[in-house]
């Protein structure tokens, strides 16, 4: 069974506490459709477990299937640089259907980061290292697709509903 790599550390984004007996990492594709349906799952699996499960992201961004992919990651990443990568993340997800340079920025602004801050980046490529270190780690991890999960370091096999997702985090706790 694949194990995660690098395991979960102080550069990754999380949600939730180092102490939470679970930590459930996510590889993940803002354009991708599965990630969109499991995003919704995610989030109330996640409310229903509180602080008994911590949360981290990684951009598993697949380019030649979803063209903005990459770019949403880094504007994600921007947002985190003015200390809302998470408020991004959950627009991003909420609003999939729309990830152009235009929509990135104009979701920056709604945010009220500094839009031509991300704008500037964005066009700059800034955080393109920092997304293709999780693209890299997600590759040595044995990520080939996405949503994948990981569960205390190891890759969670069965499929990613809500329902399976929480059955596999309990029997973890």
């Amino acid at each position: 069974m694949p194990l995660l790599t690098p395991p979960v550390g102080a550069r990754d984004h999380t949600r939730g506490t180092a102490t939470a007996p679970v930590t459930l990492v996510e590889y993940g594709d803002f354009e991708c459709p599965l990630c969109g349906r499991a995003y919704p799952e995610l989030k109330r699996v996640l409310e229903d477990l509180g602080s008994k499960v911590r949360f981290v992201f990684r951009h598993f961004p697949l380019n030649e299937q979803h063209p903005h992919a990459e770019h949403a990651a880094e504007v994600a990443e921007a947002a985190g640089a003015q200390g809302k990568f998470w408020e991004m993340h959950d627009l991003l997800y909420q609003r999939q259907a729309a990830l152009a340079d235009a929509d990135l920025v104009a979701y920056a602004r709604e945010l009220g980061l500094d839009a031509e801050r991300v704008r500037t980046e964005l066009s700059a490529h800034a955080h393109r290292a920092r997304v293709r270190e999780d693209f890299l780690s997600g590759v040595a991890s044995g990520v080939s697709g996405t949503p994948m999960f990981f569960i205390n370091g190891r890759r969670h096999e069965e499929p990613g509903d809500a329902r399976t997702l929480a059955a596999a985090l309990r029997r973890t706790l």
